[in-house]
Order: C-alpha cells, then sequence, then structure tokens
C-alpha cells in the first residue's frame, strides 16, 4: 500500500478515501482533539497512527525547526519503508471562505493565524519529499485579499508561488497544477467545489506525466453519479422521528446498492437489520420551528414571526434537479430541512452526505454553538469547538479523496 502523511486531517474523510485507494496513514497531524479522536479510533487495527508516536496536534511542533523537521521525516520514512508516497492537507478554512469570514467578525485575513498555515505545510512537503502532495481547500481562497483594501486573490497567488517553490533534493521544483473541481462531478452528493492544488516530484512527474493530467477534465462531466439523498436515506425512514429522540438499531435492511456500500464494513460484512447504529439522535425542534420546517419543505412563504436570522435555511429535495446536487454540507445541522420531514439531517445521515460509512463513529459533542465553535478573535480567542456536525462540515468528501487516490496509485510502485 502507499503511505499518506496526513496533515490537517480533521476527522478522516481524505484518509478513508485514499484508503480506499491503497494508501494508508503512516503519520496524522490535527489540533482538534475531537477530530483526532475520530480519526484515530477509525483507523484499521494495525495502523501506526494508533501510537502517539505518529500523531502531532500544533503543526508548529513539526515544523518549527529543522531538527523536528529532520525527525519527522525519519519516522515516517520508518513508518513507509522508504520514500513518502503523498502528503495530504488542507489547512483550516474559515477565515477563506465567504459564510466562514462573516462569522469571523471584522479583522482583515492577514491577522487570522489559521491563514498563514499553508506555509506550514509546505515546509513538511519539502522535509518530506514525497513523491506527490496534494493541498486542498475551500473556492473562496481564489478570490480572498489579505486587507480590505488588498489585491483580489493575493492570498491564493501567495499560496501557489509557496508550493511552487518546493524543490527536491537535486534542487529541481516539483511539477504543480491546480483545479476547482465541482465534488459532484466525482460522486460526491453535494454542490461542494474544492480547490485540488497537486503536486509531483520531478521524477516521479517523469513516470506520471504532468499533473494536470492526473485531475479530472477541464469541462462538466459527471465522471461518478452522485446518489440522490432518497437513495442514500431511504432506509433510515421507517421510523416515525420524534424531537430528542434516538433510534439505535436499523429497522430495515439495505434497500440499493448506495446504502449497502454505506452499510458494509471493513472487513465486508453487512450491517443488518437489528444491528446497532449510532448517531441517528433527532433534534429537540420546538413545536414554531416545525412548523418553520414545513413550510420550507413544502415551497410555502414563511411568515416573519416563524423566520430567522440564519443565514440560509432551504430544503434539501428527495431527488437531485437535473443539474445534480444543489446544496454544500455545512457545520450547522438545521442549516437545511429535511426532504421527508419537518426537522434538521442527523448526524449519521450528514455523515452519509459525505460519504462516511454507517461504522464509522464521531468522537466529542454532537453540536455546539456560538463563540464556542466560532471562537472570539476580537479577544484574541481562535480555539474552537469541533463538534460531530462540525467535523463533519470541515471533511474532504470521501469519495472526492478516492477518486484522486485512484488517481494516483501509479505511485506507490515507483
Amino acid at each position: 500500500m502507499g503511505s499518506l502523511v496526513d496533515l490537517f486531517a480533521g476527522c478522516g474523510g481524505m484518509s478513508l478515501g485514499m484508503e480506499r485507494a491503497g494508501f494508508h496513514s503512516v503519520f496524522v497531524n490535527e489540533i482538534s482533539p475531537h477530530a483526532l479522536s475520530t480519526y484515530v479510533r477509525n483507523q484499521p487495527a494495525d495502523s501506526v497512527v494508533h501510537d502517539p508516536e505518529y500523531q502531532a496536534k500544533d503543526i508548529h511542533d513539526l515544523t518549527g525547526s529543522a531538527p523536528s523537521l529532520a525527525r519527522l521525516k525519519d519516522q515516517v520514512r520508518e513508518a513507509s519503508g522508504g520514500d513518502v508516497d503523498l502528503v495530504a492537507g488542507g489547512p483550516p478554512c474559515q477565515g477563506y471562505s465567504g459564510i466562514g469570514h462573516r462569522r469571523t467578525f471584522n479583522l482583515d485575513k492577514a491577522e487570522i493565524p489559521s491563514n498563514h498555515l499553508y506555509r506550514e505545510m509546505a515546509r513538511a512537503v519539502s522535509a518530506l519529499e514525497p513523491k506527490a502532495f496534494i493541498f486542498e481547500n475551500v473556492a473562496g481562497l481564489l478570490t480572498s485579499k489579505w486587507t480590505k483594501g488588498g489585491a483580489r486573490g493575493e492570498i491564493w497567488r501567495a499560496v501557489l508561488t509557496e508550493f511552487k517553490r518546493i524543490k527536491d533534493k537535486r534542487g529541481h521544483e516539483y511539477k504543480v497544477d491546480w483545479m476547482l473541481i465541482p465534488s459532484k462531478r466525482l460522486g460526491v452528493p453535494q454542490n461542494r467545489p474544492r480547490i485540488i492544488l497537486l503536486g509531483l516530484r520531478p521524477d516521479v512527474a517523469e513516470v506520471m506525466g504532468e499533473p494536470a493530467g492526473l485531475l479530472p477534465p477541464r469541462d462538466d462531466s459527471v465522471l461518478v453519479r452522485p446518489p440522490d439523498p432518497i437513495e442514500m436515506l431511504g432506509d433510515l425512514l421507517s421510523v416515525p422521528w420524534s424531537p430528542g429522540g434516538v433510534v439505535d438499531v436499523y429497522h430495515e435492511d439495505p434497500q440499493n446498492d448506495v446504502q449497502l456500500a454505506l452499510r458494509t464494513r471493513r472487513d465486508g460484512s453487512v450491517m443488518a437489520k437489528g444491528e446497532t447504529i449510532t448517531d441517528q439522535e433527532f433534534s429537540r425542534h420546538s413545536e414554531r420551528v416545525q412548523e418553520r420546517f414545513r413550510l420550507i419543505r413544502t415551497g410555502r412563504p414563511v411568515p416573519r414571526g416563524l423566520q430567522t436570522r440564519k443565514f440560509n435555511q432551504r430544503p434539501i429535495p428527495r431527488k437531485w434537479p437535473a443539474g445534480g446536487p444543489t446544496m454544500t454540507v455545512a457545520s450547522l445541522p438545521d442549516d437545511f430541512v429535511h426532504f421527508q420531514e419537518d426537522r434538521a439531517f442527523t448526524v449519521r445521515e450528514w455523515a452519509r452526505f459525505q460519504g462516511f460509512p454507517d461504522w464509522y463513529e464521531f468522537s466529542g459533542p454532537r453540536t455546539t454553538g456560538g463563540r464556542r465553535r466560532a471562537g472570539d478573535p476580537d479577544a484574541g480567542i481562535w480555539e474552537r469547538d469541533l463538534p460531530k456536525f462540525t467535523q463533519i462540515g470541515n471533511a474532504v468528501p470521501v469519495a472526492m479523496a478516492e477518486w484522486l487516490g485512484n488517481q494516483l496509485q501509479g505511485i506507490r510502485d515507483l
């Protein structure tokens, strides 16, 4: 199998997709204790990342000095049995995304520490000299400015310049290309555009070709059809919901191939009717909220007295329209309304939208709110809670990671 160093790993969407494509994690970096716990608990039993020696929380602990970088390189080369095949990472994106910045108060992006973490990833890549690297992030990065008076897209130009400077031990620059990819083209049931910047070590590029050839065609073709919501969730609808209620066992067997895949464990066994299901807990919606959701779901006007100050509340359809998925999984569970019931989606349902199978277990609280999730930048408080919904919303879609991993399978034998 190919070796993966997973930076800013979150709850493990990249790792799981890459595992399905034949890679295995040999080192993980993630600052959130809850996300790191989710990541590690879902790794294969024989994975080295169960050992704290192969984990790091703060990326600066790895990149802050030459000795720490050298130690990291020795560790991962030993775990890989040679060259590192792939380094992947998506530095925190709250300061780049449009909605994230609106929730990050009035600071310039230059003042947000997480907006500079791409440099730490570039340092790690430079030290490890992997055969390939992937930097992924939100579409808003392409137009972001360091300051209100700055030039549109100046942050992205800085990111691109940083990664283009990376060289191999012979002093030759990595071959780099990038693309803004709508995830729905790769089988993800969301309209979730992601920047993918792919770099190949020069000797690898000589064999594999230019990185542009490993990215999707630059057109609107659908390479893998995304499943409709009813295809994904129909097996979970046989039990009427109730506010605060919990469904802890399956009441149906899988009804189609999509559900079968989501309920298949690593060992190939299927989570059948009567077996345990986790995180199928319903929100405690009041009658007032249920009425608002009912109006939204059925396409009727919401009177002023029932309206909310949230950025976005709209229904997800049973089946996607002709153009494909129309929504993006967010970190707030009640931004979207269920297509059949007057409620928000559960953690388990939300996880399915990101491609996480039902055996995947999440650590931490179900949700949290306000400053605990957003931090308080005005007061210099940058720590953020990462409850289950936020972990899922921040994750790399599993199907996207798997597609990319399949494109890179050839580097394992070089």
